[in-house]
C-alpha cells in the first residue's frame, strides 16, 4: 500500500494565512493604542464572542455547544484564562512599543512547548531538543543582561501560549466550539469591564469617533479569522509543517518591530535572538528528521474482515 507524502497546498495556505494574519496583529493593534490594552482585550473578548457564537449556529453545532459537560467547560475555563491572559499581554505589548519583545515571545514558544510537555506528558526530550532548549535559555540570560530585566513579556507570551496549547490538547471538542466557549467564559468579565469603564466616562468606544468604534469591533473578526484557518489547516497538514509555517509569525512581528516602529536593537541582543534561531534551526531540523524517519517505517495495514 502507497502512502500520499504530498503535504495539500490548500492547507499549506490556510496555515500560511493564519499566521501571517497573527503576524500582522502589531498594524492593526497599533491602531489603537489610544484605547488603554484593557479596553482592548475586553473588546476582544466580547467582538470574538458574539462572531464565534454566530459560528456556532451557522455550522448548526449549538446542539452539542449546549450540551457540553462539566469536564469540557471546566477545560474550556481553563483555557479562556491562558488565551486571554496571552491577548492582554500581546496587547500591552504592542501598545507600550515593544513589538520585537512580542515576537521573541512566539520565537519561544515552541521550545516552551517542548518543556512542557516533559512536565506534563512525561514526554522524553533526546539529545538534539535537550540541547536546542539548553541554547534558548542562553539565549534568555543574554536578552535578560541586554534589557537590564527578565524579558517578561516574551516569557508571558511564551508560557501563556504553550499552556493554552497543553489544555487543548486534551480537549476532545470542536475548535470552533472550544473557541466560541472560551470567548464566552472571558466575555461576562470584559462586559462587566466595558460597564464599569463607561460609567466612569473612561471608555473610548464612542468618544474617538466612528473609524475607532469600528475598529474595536473589528478585533473580533480580527482575532476570529486567524483561528477558523488555523483549524481548517490543523485537519489538512502534519504537524511538522505547521510547526515550521509558524515562524512567520514572530518573523512579521520582529520585522514590523525594527522597520516600521525602528525600535533599538543593539547588537546584544542581536545576539540573543541570533541564539534563539539557532535553537529553533536545531529544534525544526531534528523535527523534520524524525516525521521522516516515522513516514519510512513500514505501515501496518489490517486484512480486510
Amino acid at each position: 500500500m502507497k502512502l500520499s507524502r504530498v503535504v495539500p497546498a490548500e492547507g499549506v495556505a490556510f496555515g500560511a494565512g493564519a499566521y501571517a494574519c497573527w503576524g500582522l496583529f502589531p498594524a492593526f493593534f497599533g491602531l489603537l493604542a489610544v484605547s488603554a490594552p484593557l479596553e482592548i482585550l475586553a473588546h476582544r473578548v466580547v467582538w470574538t464572542a458574539v462572531l464565534m457564537v454566530g459560528v456556532v449556529l451557522v455550522i448548526g453545532r449549538i446542539r452539542p455547544f449546549l450540551s457540553m459537560g462539566g469536564r469540557a467547560w471546566l477545560l474550556v475555563a481553563a483555557a479562556s484564562v491562558f488565551i486571554t491572559t496571552n491577548w492582554g499581554v500581546y496587547i500591552f505589548g504592542v501598545v507600550s512599543g515593544r513589538v520585537v519583545e512580542t515576537a521573541l515571545g512566539y520565537f519561544i514558544n515552541p521550545l516552551v512547548s517542548v518543556m512542557l510537555g516533559v512536565v506534563f506528558f512525561r514526554e522524553r526530550l533526546n539529545r538534539t531538543q535537550i540541547a536546542a532548549v539548553l541554547i534558548a535559555i542562553t539565549a534568555v540570560v543574554v536578552l535578560t543582561l541586554d534589557y537590564g530585566r527578565p524579558p517578561i513579556i516574551a516569557l508571558c507570551l511564551a508560557f501563556s501560549f504553550a499552556m493554552y496549547g497543553v489544555v487543548k490538547k486534551v480537549m476532545p471538542l470542536d475548535p470552533r466550539l472550544s473557541v466560541a466557549g472560551e470567548a464566552l467564559f472571558a466575555a461576562p468579565f470584559a462586559i462587566t469591564f466595558l460597564v464599569v469603564l463607561g460609567v466612569s466616562g473612561a471608555a473610548t468606544f464612542v468618544s474617538e469617533g466612528p473609524g475607532h468604534t469600528a475598529l474595536l469591533i473589528a478585533a473580533g473578526p480580527v482575532t476570529a479569522l486567524p483561528l477558523l484557518l488555523f483549524a481548517a489547516a490543523a485537519q489538512r497538514v502534519p504537524l511538522v509543517t505547521m510547526g515550521i509555517l509558524q515562524y512567520l509569525t514572530p518573523a512579521l512581528q520582529m520585522a514590523w518591530g525594527v522597520l516600521v516602529l525602528h525600535e533599538d536593537m543593539p547588537a546584544s541582543r542581536w545576539l540573543g535572538f541570533t541564539l534563539i534561531w539557532c535553537a529553533l534551526a536545531v529544534f525544526t531540523t531534528d523535527s523534520v528528521r524524525r516525521t521522516r524517519r516515522r513516514m519510512r517505517s513500514p505501515v501496518v495495514v489490517d486484512p480486510p474482515r
